[in-house]
Order: structure tokens, then sequence, then C-alpha cells
């Protein structure tokens, strides 16, 4: 693992805001940093980035305990992003690479390489207060990247995007993946955790309450439900389904096309169903199991694990 977080725990004054929180983070993946807000997820990174330390526990990097000499192998993207407007681009780029421990002239180089790539490149001389918003996302996305760290935390990477920009930002993440780095994402955009992320953690009130990959949280979500098409009698197929289904949903588009939504129900399998199906009265046309998608198991988790807090 080339990052641990073992029981960790901060409070401040009276609010505790990491309770026992363990995380271990693969080599070389996307790892999803989940929860609502206020739930702990900044308070982990400030740990991480050694800006704050934990009341108790201990974060590892390759094994070895979180120390200042770890900070040249970490990039940091802030939600709250922080160039100095009256600069120039280039000058601050600069700057903040060789705070990193870049040399001038590689600065220079891969300053102007990444520029090129992302379409700034005459913007070198112009201040950050002559970017839009998108644009100075990119300078601050470029110089957390630039000097190829083995960790990279990006908080809300795509927020203020278009959709052409956001896609360019989620290449560029996978590339880095693909060359060594691991990366913590940290976003309310579900749609992008399924696309990228290996794995994720679920914080909520201070705790973690969910972990794993996404492909196995997906599936222990999954209510073994699926979306039927057929041609037929929408009466036969109710009757056919028999006490061992659930009819949950069904949708007509004309006298014989429909679709239903159909629960399986105890030791049953989807193999039980389709033979069920298969009579003179239903053609099946396509079955597709009905898959939570992360937005629903993260409102699920959230939901739950509140009320037990109201409970306890």
């Amino acid at each position: 693992m080339i990052f641990e977080a073992k029981n960790i725990h901060k409070s401040y004054h009276n609010h505790v805001a990491l309770n026992d929180v363990s995380l271990s983070v693969e080599k070389q993946s996307i790892f999803g940093l989940l929860g609502p807000n206020g739930a702990g997820k900044t308070s982990l990174i400030r740990i991480v980035n050694q800006i704050t330390g934990p009341d108790s526990g201990e974060i590892l990097i390759n094994g070895e305990k979180l120390s200042p000499k770890h900070i040249e192998q970490i990039g940091y993207l802030p939600e709250e992003r922080g160039l100095y407007k009256k600069m120039q681009i280039g000058e601050q780029a600069m700057y903040l690479a060789q705070l990193k421990g870049m040399s001038k002239h590689d600065a220079k180089r891969e300053l102007l390489q990444w520029f090129e790539k992302f379409e700034i490149g005459n913007w070198w001389n112009k201040k950050v207060e002559e970017l839009s918003k998108g644009m100075a996302q990119k300078v601050q996305f470029i110089t957390t990247v630039l000097h190829k760290p083995q960790i990279l935390i990006l908080d809300e990477p795509f927020s203020g995007f278009d959709p052409i920009n956001a896609n360019l930002i989620k290449s560029e993440i996978m590339k880095l993946k693909e060359d060594g780095a691991t990366i913590f994402l940290s976003t309310h955009n579900m749609g992008s955790v399924e696309e990228i992320c290996d794995n994720i953690a679920l914080i909520n009130s201070s705790k973690k309450v969910l972990d794993g990959k996404v492909s196995d949280i997906k599936k222990d979500f999954s209510k073994n439900m699926y979306e039927v098409d057929f041609k037929g009698n929408m009466i036969g197929f109710a009757n056919a389904l028999w006490t061992n289904y659930e009819l949950v949903e069904k949708l007509s588009f004309d006298n014989e096309n429909h679709r239903a939504t159909v629960k399986i129900l105890g030791n049953n399998t989807l193999n039980n169903l389709l033979s069920s199906l298969i009579t003179e009265n239903i053609e099946l046309k396509q079955v597709n199991e009905i898959i939570p998608t992360m937005s629903e198991i993260f409102i699920e988790v959230v939901n739950t694990n509140n009320e037990l807090n109201r409970k306890n």
C-alpha cells in the first residue's frame, strides 16, 4: 500500500472531525474520498498535507510515518483555488514549481509543454485576474501535477469546468494514473466516481461508513431487480411471475410491447425468472439487471447512517 491512515482521530474544541478513521490505498489507483459537506474529508486532507496533525493515529506513506520529507511527493489541488491574482501566470507557475523542488530549467520546460497541451500558451505573461475561472483552474491543475508527485489529492477538480474541459481534466487524471501516480479524488460528482475511481471510502459524521472497490459496492447494493422488455400480454406476464417475483413497475409502449421492472424474491435466480417467463404468450426482447448508481448508494448509506445516529 502506498498510503495508509490508521485510526485517525481529530477534534476541534467540542467538535469531532474524524473518529477512528482508517484507510488503505493501493499504488497507482484512483481513490474516491466521498462524503457530505462537513463529514470530515477536509480534515483528513489537511492532516495528509501536514497543515494540521491528528490527535491520535498515524499516516503512512510507503510504509513510513508521514514526515516533512513527504511534502515533495504530494500534489494538492484545493477546492478553494489559491492563485495570486496580480502575478503573471508564467511567473507564478514557475514559483510554485520551484517550491516543490524543481529546477528553473526543468520547470520552464515542463510548464511550456503543459501550457501548450491545455491551449493556454499565449497566456504566459497575462495576470491571473485576466483569466476566466476555467482558465485559472487549468493553471492550478498544472501547478499541482507539474512535479510528478507520487500522490495527488484533487478536491473537486471538475468544479466550474464546461463538459469539454471536464473531460480534458478527466483524461489527464487517467494518464497520470497510467504514469504511476496514486490519486485521491474528493468530489460530489458521483458520475466521475463511477467513471474513473477504482476504490472509494465514504465518510459521514466523522466516521468511515463504507469502503471498497466501486464494482463490488455496486453489486453489494444491487436489489436483485431486472428490467424486462417483452412482447405479449401484460396480464399474462404478471400471472407468470407467481409469488416468487414482485412486479415493481410496468410500462406499456403499445398493446403488445411492454417493459416491466421485476424483483426476484428469496433464493430464486435470473434463470428461474427466465424459465417462468418463457411461455407461448410472452416473447422476451431484452433483460437487464438494474444496478444502483453511486449517487443512489451515497444517498442510501448517508440517510441510513444519519437515522442510526439519531436513534443513538
